[in-house]
């Protein structure tokens, strides 16, 4: 794949969804906190919502903090809600020089009201931009936003269709996922984007996050390039 030139070919995703796992591993193994592995972590999110912008996929959505995650130790829970904000704050300069527009999904209304005006705030502040779409999962779990959808189904009285529950997803008006990774060595969804994952091509690699990078996630594109999509077919 001619990664230069991948706007012109065929086989190049419009939607990548990754699963950020492994930053507390990549930690322990070098005697330091987990919060540590979160820090670095953040790191690679930027050069890859980077890269991923600069060679125009469409949609780039992080796993950043599921439903479950709030079961972790409580000052854990503490530290990524702040590293959730200094990434933001930090990250808004990134996204306008890069064309980056931003969005959040998941259940939004379990974080503190500083957490979420700033979402909106940076939601709103990129809205005009028209290149990769960052998508970060925040208080997610697609169990959860399945079940929010068919609640405003019911609410709007509209009939239980395929288009209708998809305009439902906190993902309505995006593409489905084309390319899904996962870092870490694990090899499950976790409940993430069940729904949107439908016919996605699916990478595992035993990578931790904090260092996962550009050169690994090229070789995972001339990877599906050579992936033949059936999408149930023959």
């Amino acid at each position: 794949m001619s990664l230069n030139n991948m706007n012109d070919d065929k086989g190049f995703p419009a939607h990548i969804a990754i699963i950020m796992d492994g930053n507390g591993r990549w930690a322990k193994q070098r005697g330091l906190k987990r919060t540590a592995g979160h820090e670095e972590g953040a790191k690679v999110v930027r050069e890859i919502t980077k890269f991923c912008a600069k060679i125009g996929i469409e949609y780039l959505t992080l796993y950043a903090f599921s439903t479950e995650n709030w079961a972790r130790p409580k000052l854990e829970v503490e530290y990524l809600m702040k590293l959730l904000e200094k990434y933001l704050k930090n990250e808004l300069e990134v996204f306008l020089e890069n064309n980056i527009r931003f969005k959040a999904i998941g259940d939004l209304s379990k974080f503190s009201k500083s957490l979420q005006n700033i979402i909106n705030q940076i939601e709103e502040k990129t809205s005009s931009c028209s290149g990769l779409t960052q998508v970060l999962a925040l208080n997610y779990g697609s169990k959860d936003e399945i079940i929010r959808a068919i609640k405003k189904l019911n609410e709007q009285h509209l009939e239980i269709t395929e288009e209708n529950l998809e305009s439902c997803l906190d993902t309505a008006g995006m593409s489905p996922v084309d390319l899904l990774i996962r870092t870490s060595g694990e090899v499950r969804l976790s409940n993430y984007l069940l729904w949107q994952n439908a016919y996605a091509e699916m990478f595992f690699t035993k990578t931790y996050w904090p260092d996962f990078s550009v050169a690994e996630l090229k070789q995972i594109l001339d990877d599906y390039k050579n992936r033949e999509r059936r999408f149930g077919g023959i």
